[in-house]
């Protein structure tokens, strides 16, 4: 046989409807990670690649979870290689997110700030707490998917979410009482 037919594993099709949907919550979880756009964007790229190689060894169930493991494992393995490096540029949503129009309204401006704090408050959070936050907030996991994601049992899950979140309101109250808190 030439190779040319594709093993139940290796259907591109299959590996498509399974995965693609789920590219929008990879990237987000490498944004989060490693803190800067392009480094996300190969990241989720080389986590495409290294997930259709090994699509053979998916054993059905949730997508979403088995691929975003693979981001995580990925961007870890970055992040080590990357220590006594220089640090990346923290992703700037106002600057690299969606066109913004003019800002005329001080209400749209209030929310802009908010939004700056909420993304500075997370990026303070160590990687554990702000990769639980992420994964169950932004991304709508469930505790047993973070916990397949990320390694560990569903109440280490519950107990890091619970701590970010006490760590989250914390900056941001800190953030509030500061003079230049909104």
């Amino acid at each position: 046989m030439d190779g040319a037919v594709a093993s139940p594993g290796q259907d591109p099709q299959l590996f498509e409807q399974t995965l693609l949907p789920h590219m929008d919550a990879a990237y987000n979880l490498a944004r989060w990670l490693l803190r800067n756009e392009h480094d996300a964007e190969d990241a989720v790229q080389e986590a495409f690649v290294r997930a259709f190689q090994s699509f053979a060894r998916f054993r059905g169930g949730d997508g979403r979870a088995w691929l975003l493991t693979i981001v995580r494992n990925l961007c870890y393995t970055r992040l080590r290689r990357q220590i006594g490096k220089e640090p990346a540029e923290p992703f700037d949503e106002a600057l690299h997110g969606a066109t913004n129009e003019a800002a005329d309204s001080a209400e749209r401006l209030r929310r802009e700030a908010q939004g700056e704090q909420l993304q500075a408050a997370l990026e303070k959070l160590p990687e554990e707490f702000r990769e639980v936050l992420v994964l169950h907030e932004l991304e709508e996991l469930s505790y047993k998917e973070i916990a397949t994601v990320i390694g560990v049992p569903v109440g280490t899950v519950m107990s890091r979410l619970s701590r970010a979140r006490q760590r989250l309101q914390r900056t941001l109250t800190a953030g509030k009482e500061s003079p230049h808190g909104l």
